[in-house]
């Protein structure tokens, strides 16, 4: 299959010499909603403008279903909506005109229909009549995605789609979001809310100084680089822990003593967990209660920028 957005090899060096992406290759798939992570200043804003047309790339080559960005433009662009991290609209103009005007930009026909549903979902049909400036912030934010929905791109980029925007708001754009999904719309967004990434994405992928150095489906990439901790709530502290359940950095004492804290692969045979609950009975060592917690998303990303350093 094709893949929707395909790039390959795209580097950027900006005229101090500073190297913003560093041969980038990436191929994005239909109707998958791609994470792109990465700390301030990885690169993730100047990869979306690249394939934006807003920036020119130093070398390498960017096609949106199927059209090259530079030679073939215009039809490129079509495939493509942008919402990014600033508010980018008249703010003089009415809610109704600004996405009436996006949808005729791109060359599209009439279809007030179409705009009406739009804004509906977005909870702005009551506020189609109303100028941009006398909107909250994130009521803007709204208008923002309508803007970019107008014309019925089949990509769509989110750059911090829901910085400064309150929970009620942040969920129902999630409910769009998917909903845009199912219906075969491609979306990468950028996001400093990671919970947001593992709640939505469909693959990961992870920048850092310019380069690509993870990209894997989130379900695999929890799989492969998760680690669970089992901790065992002891019924009688310890005062240190038993030569006979030594296991190296795996399993610790707490410093009260009234803890074990087992950590292990999530990949990690439950074998493992079971023979040491067989050792802890062998040294007559009782627990009242026990709790097993996953690895986030989050600290995941965490240890893989950490590795990089």
């Amino acid at each position: 299959m094709q893949a929707i957005i395909s790039i390959q090899n795209l580097r950027k060096t900006y005229a101090s010499g500073f190297d913003a992406l560093k041969g980038i290759n990436l191929d994005i798939q239909q109707g998958e909603i791609f994470a792109l992570l990465g700390p301030n200043g990885a690169g993730k804003t100047t990869l979306i403008n690249i394939i934006c047309g807003i920036v020119n790339a130093t070398q390498g080559q960017v096609f949106a279903d199927g059209h090259d960005i530079v030679r073939d433009y215009r039809a490129a662009r079509k495939k493509i909506g942008l919402v990014p991290q600033e508010l980018a609209v008249n703010i003089f103009e009415t809610v109704w005109d600004t996405v009436k005007f996006s949808r005729g930009l791109f060359g599209k026909p009439p279809n007030a229909q179409y705009l009406e549903k739009l804004l509906r979902d977005l909870s702005l049909w009551d506020k189609k009549k109303t100028k941009i400036m006398a909107l909250s912030g994130g009521m803007k934010r709204r208008v923002l995605i309508a803007k970019a929905l107008a014309y019925e791109p089949r990509i769509l980029f989110l750059d911090e789609p829901t910085a400064g925007v309150d929970v009620e708001l942040r969920r129902d754009m999630w409910e769009m979001i998917r909903a845009l999904r199912d219906s075969g719309v491609t979306v990468i967004l950028t996001t400093h809310y990671i919970e947001e990434a593992e709640d939505m994405a469909d693959r990961i992928g992870v920048i850092h100084r310019g380069e690509l150095i993870l990209v894997e489906e989130k379900v695999e990439l929890m799989r492969k680089l998760g680690k669970k901790q089992l901790t065992l709530y002891l019924r009688e502290p310890l005062d240190k822990l038993p030569a006979a359940l030594n296991e190296g950095d795996a399993l610790e004492l707490s410093s009260d003593g009234s803890q074990l804290v087992y950590t292990y692969d999530t990949q990690g045979d439950q074998v493992e967990v079971a023979s040491l609950l067989n050792r802890l009975a062998a040294q007559g060592i009782d627990f009242r209660d026990l709790h097993t917690k996953q690895s986030s998303l989050e600290e995941i990303f965490v240890s893989l920028v950490e590795d990089k350093e």
